[in-house]
């Protein structure tokens, strides 16, 4: 198993990507911190990720609270005396044409999907610097690479965080951290629930593979870059989309 025995925190895991990610993670034999702000999310990626055979505990925090971010670092230290990979991928999205979006619709992405971002990456740089290893993965978007209609502070946001990724590889690579970002597609998760059906089929028709992506197919590249098989991959930006974008 390519993460046996590494711990993991991954944000945003209490569905979507983020608990198929999780689940992965535990299957491939990582100790697992399943990070949300919903407990009963929390707990039934727990579980699943436990019907795996794998190890996992949950915490709730949110990304914009700093105080909890760290509790939950000491707790996973704590607990398996270690942090071997960050996963940011909680997110939200608000959308609204820019004439329209409000400036709390605005603020709010900024707050989560951006500052949230490092303020998880805050928490754990220390422990990861002590150890002289580490990996940061940040979950942008293909809209962070080209834009879209309607989400400007999306767009902002998910551009900022390869920005981010990019600057830690430098910073944090000969310290032995790695930091890489992974920009889905569309993705069949609730996140699209917002999006008519005619709209989504619309989406479907321009990808080359005929289909959005599954969030297994996220969570897979997530563990490759998490494991040693990914050992020289450092400032990357990944784009899985089915060959949305070409």
């Amino acid at each position: 198993m390519r993460l046996q025995d590494k711990v993991a925190i991954i944000t945003g895991a209490g569905r979507g990507i983020g608990q198929a990610t999780a689940v992965k993670f535990a299957t491939e034999g990582a100790k697992v911190v399943v990070c949300d702000l919903s407990p009963e999310w929390i707990e039934e990626t727990v579980r699943m990720c436990k019907e795996t055979r794998g190890d996992a505990m949950g915490y709730a925090a949110d990304v914009r609270d700093i105080k909890s971010l760290e509790g939950m670092v000491a707790a996973t230290v704590a607990r398996w005396g270690r942090v071997d990979c960050l996963v940011n991928n909680a997110g939200i999205v608000a959308d609204a044409q820019m004439k329209n979006m409000s400036e709390d619709q605005f603020d709010s992405v900024i707050e989560i999907n951006l500052k949230g971002v490092f303020n998880c990456t805050k928490a754990v740089v220390n422990t990861m610097l002590a150890q002289q290893s580490g990996v940061i993965l940040n979950a942008s978007s293909i809209v962070g690479l080209h834009g879209n209609f309607g989400q400007t502070n999306y767009a902002a946001s998910k551009f900022g965080v390869i920005g981010m990724v990019k600057t830690w590889a430098r910073e944090l690579g000969r310290k032995g951290i790695r930091a890489n970002a992974v920009c889905p597609g569309f993705i069949a998760t609730t996140i699209l629930g917002t999006i008519p059906e005619k709209v989504l089929r619309a989406l479907e028709d321009k990808v080359p593979l005929g289909r959005l992506g599954k969030p297994e197919e996220i969570a897979n590249t997530f563990a490759w870059l998490a494991s040693d098989e990914a050992s020289y991959i450092n400032g990357a930006v990944i784009e899985v989309s089915g060959g949305l974008t070409i």
